[in-house]
């Protein structure tokens, strides 16, 4: 509880700080205004920048926080930190067009999907995964807050049947960053979708079999940075909150927590498989590691990559990133010690984990319409026995801005 608390104070404070960077104009070199002195308008107040402007002094514009009805940042910071986090944040806008509007609305479909892959050194896989999630809803934005609410089209039942089932997802893109925040736990409406019981025996009579013996959840939080900040934006292909007008990449790097369970009743497989197998066509393991096993384990990773988004014509975007990250693992299963070592399970473990976005673009600053996906790729691979995790969603929206900037 502790630790949900933090993560949700740190993703607060780090919004109140985006906030402000997203919405910052940049400011002209002083040496086009050979003539002009530049100040920051900040300090002053309304009476004294009337009176600057009529002096030839050009102001320095304003942080978003001063907005009308947006408090400013209440830290006691001085001004050199405030004029470096100004340019710090500051955008070309050769590159990218700031948002012209306050109000966004937007009609959303969102399809969510995921497989699991499990093998042992016996040449034995099984591949499972439940039916895709087909969601749609409204969302509405107020500058750089956007919610809504997507309903489960297959199970509009009110009845409260597939409860077991839950997913979350809350994703912040601004120029300089980016958070995911993600929970899902699975219900009982898996399927085999590929089964692998050694060489030449025919499993077709199992696939897209139901089956209900397994188990899982994951839950984290992924941080990420973009240092190419200033020309790059993420929210035009993700969020559509500026355009990108100029193509450009950037190089990205992240930190991730995950926390992912995973549980396999292989009594209750062994029993599908002589229940649809000819008798006599395969052969089962018979020791007390395949009766059932509960894998948990923890993922902390360093993750570098590169985003780019490619304005092909005039208001349509192409956007792509990858990234690979190096993850350090601590597991464990529900068997003692002794018997998790034998199975092939570790204590400690390293290896690869990956994450992709991609999204299709149209955006007049008015309207906006497009394709988005996001997949994440998590792999648990020791000598006897392996866990392969992929999880995402692919959105298609149709949405308008309105209530222009004064």
């Amino acid at each position: 509880m502790k630790r949900t608390v933090l993560i949700i104070i740190l993703l607060l404070v780090l919004v109140d700080i985006s906030a402000a960077c997203r919405q910052l104009t940049p400011v002209p070199a002083v040496s086009a205004y050979a003539d002009t002195t530049v100040v920051d308008s900040s300090f002053y107040s309304d009476e004294e920048i009337d009176s600057l402007a009529m002096h030839n002094v050009r102001l320095f514009p304003r942080p978003a926080c001063y907005d009308a009805g947006v408090a400013p940042l209440n830290i006691p910071i001085g001004h050199e930190v405030v004029s470096f986090l100004e340019r710090f944040c500051r955008i070309d806008t050769n590159y990218i067009e700031p948002q012209h509007y306050d109000y966004a609305f937007m009609l959303q479909n969102t399809n969510t999907f995921e497989t699991y892959r499990i093998t042992d050194n016996r040449d034995y896989s099984a591949i499972f995964s439940p039916e895709p999630n087909y969601k749609l809803g409204p969302y509405f934005g107020w500058r750089w807050i956007f919610l809504g609410y997507t309903f489960d089209i297959n199970h509009i039942d009110f009845s409260h049947k597939n409860s077991q089932r839950q997913e979350l997802d809350v994703s912040l893109y601004t120029n300089l960053f980016g958070i995911d925040l993600y929970y899902r736990k699975s219900g009982d409406d898996y399927k085999i979708r590929n089964l692998r019981l050694g060489k030449g025996v025919d499993t077709k009579p199992l696939r897209r079999a139901p089956f209900h013996g397994f188990r899982s959840s994951v839950k984290g939080v992924n941080f990420y940075y973009i240092l190419n900040h200033h020309k790059f934006s993420y929210p035009a292909a993700f969020s559509q909150s500026t355009v990108q007008r100029r193509s450009v990449g950037s190089p990205l790097i992240g930190i991730a927590y995950t926390d992912h369970t995973v549980s396999i009743d292989w009594r209750q497989l062994h029993s599908l498989i002589e229940e649809r197998m000819p008798a006599g066509s395969y052969t089962l393991p018979t020791d007390s590691a395949y009766n059932g096993v509960r894998v948990k384990y923890i993922d902390v990773s360093l993750s570098g990559g590169y985003a780019y988004n490619w304005v092909f014509a005039r208001n349509f975007l192409l956007s792509a990133s990858l990234s690979v990250a190096i993850a350090y693992k601590h597991s464990y299963s529900n068997e003692d010690e002794s018997v998790a070592t034998r199975s092939g399970f570790s204590f400690h473990n390293m290896g690869l984990d990956g994450i992709g976005r991609f999204a299709l673009v149209y955006n007049n600053t008015k309207w906006y319409a497009g394709i988005s996906s996001t997949f994440n790729a998590f792999n648990y691979n020791k000598p006897r026995f392996s866990v392969n995790t992929v999880f995402g969603n692919l959105n298609f929206y149709v949405g308008f801005n309105f209530g222009r900037k004064h």
